[in-house]
């Protein structure tokens, strides 16, 4: 999941060297508020500009399985039609705002059996340098949907640049990435963390070349 409006042409390429042995789906936002916020409304709902307003009983889910069974179906000859054994799944920028919901309705995924599988079938999450234009709930700090997600299993690997979480303007990014790992940690969560560039000046080239670094 990553912003529309930023997706580099070879983001598939080089997401595909990450996961050589995967098969990797790109998908962008449903919309685009003028022509620069990337707005996930397929997944979350989310006002104007794209921030969202996550809740336990949304779709995201439903909307994740059904772009996988669809895309089962295109490429039949090799998938034949079934989910895969494993999952991973990478949020960029504003496209991490999907795996924030993912998370939020964890607990009500489990209660519907094609859920619940698609769920088991999620071995890792990646965040890479989650933001968006809301001012607050850009990581998940909730207790209740962290329980969930260390319960789950997977493993939450998270990437930051300076350019989200050491911005004076909005100081409030990195004060919930730090309560994000630290709250997993003393759950027992599986986590990796890695801050890129930490000794370079903030800038969006730099959020970028996270996709490449990561």
């Amino acid at each position: 999941m990553q912003n529309f409006s930023e997706i580099p042409e070879d983001t598939t390429e080089l997401l595909s060297r990450r996961f050589p042995d995967s098969f990797v789906w790109l998908i962008p936002a449903s919309r685009m508020h003028l022509q620069k916020f990337s707005c996930y409304d397929n997944f979350v709902t989310s006002n104007l500009f794209g921030a969202p307003k996550h809740s336990s009983n949304g779709h995201a889910f439903e909307h994740l399985l059904a772009l996988l069974l669809h895309g089962g179906r295109q490429a039949s000859q090799i998938l034949k039609e079934r989910l895969p054994t494993q999952l991973t799944l990478v949020g960029f920028s504003k496209g991490c705002v999907v795996l924030n919901q993912l998370v939020y309705e964890l607990s009500t995924a489990q209660q519907q059996p094609e859920l619940a599988a698609l769920m088991h079938c999620i071995t890792d999450l990646f965040w890479l340098d989650g933001g968006h234009p809301g001012g607050s709930n850009t990581w998940v700090t909730a207790e209740e949907p962290l329980k969930e997600l260390v319960a789950c299993g997977a493993t939450i690997h998270v990437h930051v640049s300076p350019y989200q979480v050491q911005d004076p303007r909005r100081a409030w990014i990195g004060r919930e990435q730090r309560r994000f790992v630290r709250s997993l940690h003393l759950l027992g969560g599986l986590v990796q963390e890695k801050v890129h560039f930490e000794d370079d000046e903030p800038s969006l080239e730099k959020h970028f070349r996270i996709l490449e670094e990561f």
